[in-house]
């Protein structure tokens, strides 16, 4: 038999951007809990939600626990018998806890020995029974951001519980959270019908809602968002700005939406249009309208909770609001404007960036550098640009807008720049370095930007690392896993051959000045910190880890070349017969060269065998046209004609002994296998496969 659930948390208003995890955390963990109990759930369960209320739904779910075999293994058969074979302490005591007789226990032979064993039956219970303590445990169980307590209860939810709505099929669950009973009455929208509903079921249950303008469902809401302000704006011939991210928000503010188009001084459209449209969806959660030509026009809409009595009111309510905030942000504006953005680079020196690094001033110092370096070797045309962008990119930390407003940082910057007359090259430049602001984000499009960027990124991980600031666990406080990955995309984006390596020895180099550091130390674990990066991206994407650990393991430094030669090394593990064979034959040489030094150089004229002569020769004559094909990134070619090497070195193996008597010959032969394994790892490290 199966049955349905309905379990229904009644909250104070929950924070807009807590909404949607929370339900997605209910719901797994509920699913999860009913599994460990063994309730089958049929297509498993729904959650639906409004600021006001959590909910968890699910229509097939069976009526009992399924029942259960338990096997329980007891004392050893020794302890548990006499030397007569009647039955001691041990073996009674051990049938009395399981409430079976001596008569039903086993010996079972295990590892250890003969053992006694007992299997037992354990009836699934009802699921009602079992909900009334599921249920209490999920609510204490939910992760939040931020949790509360209130009253005297020890229990910590996101906001105080008010009700409790739990059935199954019809019957309440009977268990009590925080002083509140479960039961089967639910409440309606705050404002236009609180009383209390009673619920039969689901469908009782939606349709209740639904009379009580409560749109219990997330998507429906956002869907109503969107369609209220579109209407709205239609009202004066203009369209809403596209804004996914704000439609979630409202929809998670709000149980029964409407909406209302405002307006606002025509004056204020002198200020910078990413300062009017901030304003009005960071402070007031207000959609920003545009006429067809997509230019900004003086109106707005603003999303309700209720259905208006006097649209008139409620609108001059909402321009009155928007009036001061704009009045302010217009306010900032002119009082920046007193100075040039340049001019603000002083001011940097008066905020601390971190205690052991020093202020942002000396940080900027610090990464303009750098940018300079890597423009030296991929943009050098643009180096004199790139050093203004990197000067001034931070300089709108320390305006009024921006202090008002911290995600207009770059935003702000570039603005200001344009309006002190700056190229427009710098102007972008200083807002792109901001990008990517987040995982799968939009990269810089210009290489000043790129490259101010890095330079700013490299200078943080290399701080953070140099004062024992580098993530640990789940703990990244200043984002240098995300920063890391913005570096290796970016890179591979711009297509620059760069060695990671000599950037950041350069940044490394430049901030010994600031911070004591051993830089040869310091460099190995920042690149392994890169290294585990790009892996993780790569793994991301769907490449197998032996596959990308053995393109990484063999070079890790220009990043730009990474990505082909895993593409193309999956192609020839996929289509070439050679793979295996040469997988086993880089193998033979590596554990040939286990424990052997390193300094050996080959020497031609010792070759005695016809084998050790013809390989050298195959292999002088591929070494140039691999390197050509690598520097192309080419590396299907290149491992194709790598592969020609197999046989010949199957050859050397079976036709003489490598580590012969003969110290000259052994040292030579030694030789001649470093250089192959030299070669054959500027492709891949073809041991890191498991064949």
């Amino acid at each position: 038999m199966f049955g349905e659930l309905l379990f229904e948390i009644g909250t104070e208003e929950i924070p807009s951007g807590y909404l949607e995890e929370g339900l997605e955390h209910l719901r797994r963990l509920a699913e999860g809990y009913l599994r460990e109990e063994r309730i089958e759930m049929g297509h498993g369960l729904l959650t639906l939600g409004t600021p006001r209320r959590l909910v968890l739904a699910g229509k097939e779910i069976s009526a009992r626990q399924a029942d259960m075999i338990q096997e329980v293994t007891g004392p050893p058969k020794s302890a548990a018998f006499d030397k007569d074979g009647r039955p001691t302490k041990a073996a009674m005591g051990f049938a009395k806890k399981h409430g079976v007789s001596v008569d039903d226990l086993h010996i079972v032979e295990t590892a250890k020995g003969e053992y006694l064993h007992i299997k037992k039956n354990i009836p699934g219970r009802p699921t009602t029974e079992v909900l009334a303590e599921i249920l209490p445990k999920l609510v204490a169980d939910l992760p939040w951001p931020k949790s509360m307590r209130w009253g005297s209860h020890s229990l910590s939810f996101v906001r105080p519980i008010h009700w409790l709505l739990a059935l199954f099929n019809g019957e309440v669950i009977p268990f009590e959270i925080a002083g509140i009973p479960s039961g089967n009455r639910t409440r309606g929208h705050r404002f236009m019908a609180p009383r209390e509903i009673e619920v039969a079921g689901i469908s009782d249950y939606l349709g209740k809602m639904r009379e009580s303008r409560v749109m219990i469902d997330p998507k429906e809401r956002q869907d109503a968002v969107v369609k209220a302000v579109t209407e709205a704006a239609r009202l004066v011939s203009a369209e809403p700005s596209k804004d996914p991210d704000l439609v979630a928000t409202v929809a998670n503010l709000i149980e029964f939406p409407t909406a209302v188009c405002g307006s606002f001084d025509e004056s204020f459209l002198r200020i910078p249009e990413p300062v009017l449209t901030t304003a009005m969806k960071e402070h007031q959660r207000y959609f920003s309208l545009y006429d067809r030509k997509g230019k900004l026009v003086p109106h707005f809409v603003a999303v309700n909770n209720t259905i208006t009595k006097d649209a008139a009111v409620v609108r001059k309510g909402h321009e009155r609001v928007l009036r001061a905030r704009l009045a302010d942000a217009d306010f900032f504006f002119r009082e920046d404007r007193k100075r040039s953005l340049m001019s603000r680079l002083e001011d940097l020196k008066d905020v601390i960036y971190q205690a052991e690094l020093g202020t942002s001033y000396s940080k900027v110092e610090r990464f303009t550098r750098v940018a300079e370096y890597i423009g030296e070797q991929v943009a050098p045309d643009r180096v004199e640009a790139i050093r203004k962008a990197a000067q001034l990119c931070k300089c709108d930390l320390v305006t009024e807008m921006v202090m008002e407003f911290p995600s207009l940082q770059g935003v702000m910057g570039r603005e200001y720049a344009r309006l002190d007359g700056h190229p427009e090259e710098i102007c972008v430049a200083i807002y792109e370095h901001y990008l990517p602001t987040h995982a799968g984000g939009v990269l810089p499009s210009s290489p000043a930007g790129a490259i101010v960027g890095i330079a700013d990124r490299i200078d943080t991980i290399s701080g953070c690392f140099a004062v024992g600031q580098e993530p640990t666990g789940t703990a990244d406080p200043f984002a240098l896993r995300r920063h890391a990955l913005a570096i290796l995309r970016i890179i591979e984006s711009m297509g620059w051959d760069i060695s990671l390596a000599d950037v950041l020895s350069k940044a490394l180099e430049i901030l010994k000045d600031t911070v004591d550091l051993e830089e040869g130390a310091l460099l190995v674990k920042i690149m392994a910190f890169f290294k585990e990066r790009y892996k993780n991206m790569m793994l991301g994407e769907g490449y197998k880890s032996d596959l990308v650990e053995a393109a990484l393991s063999a070079s890790f430094d220009s990043v730009v070349h990474l990505r082909p030669k895993i593409g193309d090394l999956e192609k020839f593990m996929t289509e070439s017969k050679e793979f295996e064979a040469l997988v086993l034959t880089f193998k033979r040489i590596t554990n040939i060269l286990k424990n052997q030094p390193s300094q050996y150089l080959v020497d031609p004229d010792l070759f005695k065998e016809k084998c050790e002569r013809g390989l050298w020769e195959t292999y002088s004559g591929l070494k140039v046209r691999v390197q050509d094909y690598v520097d192309e990134r080419k590396y299907f070619e290149a491992l194709n004609l790598v592969a020609d090497l197999r046989q010949p070195v199957d050859e050397l193996f079976d036709s003489v002994e490598i580590l012969t008597e003969d110290r000259s010959l052994r040292e030579n032969r030694v030789a001649l296998l470093q250089e192959l394994s030299r070669f054959f790892l500027t492709l891949a490290d073809f041991s890191k496969f498991s064949i």
